[in-house]
């Protein structure tokens, strides 16, 4: 049997009108391209900022009323975890800067979860934090070190990143100015690869 004259042409017509509109819809929905990774200079210029995103160790840690917590609380934000304790004199510097980060992003889906590692919990952390004047630093605790174990810190002060998905982006051993423009314009892009 065959096809009347056009009927061909008609039918191929249809599907390349078809994959016209597909791949108009494709174009106008593909995301942007993704914005390359800051510079890691200044405060920040021993931050190592992984290739690859990795998923974390599974950890936990404790909030001030003594209530288990865990990173995945804190999925579709960015997260700075940050480990420190009353007796490190680089942590205690750093502390200002870290509250000064929190109070800046306050309201943007991020958040800074330090992690005080004394041995004796709320109890030595929270009058610590209050003769500083901080008010920008929720307390969380990892006295028995279960936390510090699962991400393998091995020194003080150390933070990590995490993005929103909840896999750490990077590490940084030692303190730093985290309010600076540098460690800011880090934070914000992963705060607008969301």
């Amino acid at each position: 049997m065959r096809s009347k004259p056009g009927t061909n042409i008609v039918a191929r017509l249809a599907v390349l009108v078809a994959l016209v509109i597909i791949t108009a819809v494709a174009v106008v929905t593909a995301p942007g391209p993704k914005p390359p990774a800051p510079r890691i200079t200044g405060e920040i210029q021993h931050f190592s900022l992984l290739r690859n995103p990795r998923a974390p160790a599974d950890f936990t840690f404790v909030d001030a009323k003594g209530r288990s917590q865990s990173l995945a609380a804190f999925r579709g934000r960015v997260v700075l975890v940050n480990f420190w304790a009353t007796w490190c004199a680089p942590c205690v510097k750093e502390m200002p800067a870290l509250d000064r980060l929190a109070g800046r992003l306050k309201g943007r889906p991020f958040a800074l979860v330090a992690l005080n590692v004394d041995r004796e919990g709320a109890a030595r952390a929270t009058p610590f934090l209050s003769r500083l004047g901080l008010q920008n630093i929720a307390m969380y605790l990892d006295p028995r070190g279960r936390a510090q174990r699962a991400l393998k810190v091995r020194a003080l002060p150390s933070s990590i990143l995490f993005d929103a998905k909840g896999r750490e982006v990077g590490r940084l051993t030692g303190p730093a100015e985290w309010d600076a423009p540098e460690a800011v314009a880090l934070i914000e892009h992963f705060l607008a690869a969301r």
